[in-house]
């Protein structure tokens, strides 16, 4: 058989084939060579693990699809770094399983809001969210406030986590339950997000 351009666009099959095998060997060639870059494995100077408040503030973060409106990437171009700050580097997010990068922006990126604004601006921000931004879109989560959180599945997350790189320790997880009892969702949600983007800050 010929492998002419017009043997193979009158060929329905052999196109989707050649189209996957084309598209399956460029992404190769692009995704391959990051698991070797150090830029991109190593952790940025004075990162950390999440504790196992923040990490539970995550999968909310997840859960009620904050993501959905709110990147936590800021792009190296000039408009966005005077309003959210330094642009995201691989390294700050090794620990990420998945990571929450994203394009769509509803809302503000969320990367560098670690530290903006206080645990009660967070509270109240997440109880209703215009009463300190009348403009905001944003749908209000009271709820958060009152549900309990769910302390003893963390030592299974975090075993998880550990198992695809995160360094916890055993001592880490033994004590992760008692550390976040007690606590409600609106707590873990609030430390998760104070904790954004703090960790190339500590390093500059």
């Amino acid at each position: 058989m010929s492998f002419s351009h017009e043997n193979i666009e009158k060929n329905a099959g052999l196109l989707a084939i050649l189209a996957i095998l084309l598209v399956a060997v460029g992404g190769l060639v692009e995704i391959v060579p990051l698991f070797f870059q150090r830029s991109t494995t190593e952790p940025v100077t004075g990162l950390k693990p999440y504790t196992p408040i923040q990490l539970a503030g995550r999968d909310i973060y997840i859960r009620e699809g904050c993501y959905n409106c709110h990147s936590q990437m800021i792009r190296p171009f000039r408009a966005e770094t005077e309003r959210y700050g330094h642009y995201s580097v691989a390294g700050e997010f090794v620990y990420d399983h998945p990571f929450q990068w994203g394009s769509k922006r509803t809302g503000p990126d969320l990367h560098r809001v670690g530290g903006r604004y206080s645990d009660d601006w967070h509270r109240i921000h997440l109880s209703n969210p215009r009463d300190v931004v009348p403009e905001s879109n944003m749908p209000a989560y009271p709820w958060l406030e009152r549900a309990p959180l769910d302390a003893e599945a963390l030592p299974g997350k975090m075993r998880a986590l550990r198992a695809v790189g995160v360094p916890y320790t055993d001592q880490d997880i033994a004590g992760a339950a008692q550390s976040a009892a007690g606590k409600t969702e609106a707590d873990a949600l609030i430390a998760y997000l104070q904790n954004l983007g703090t960790a190339l800050k500590k390093a500059r």
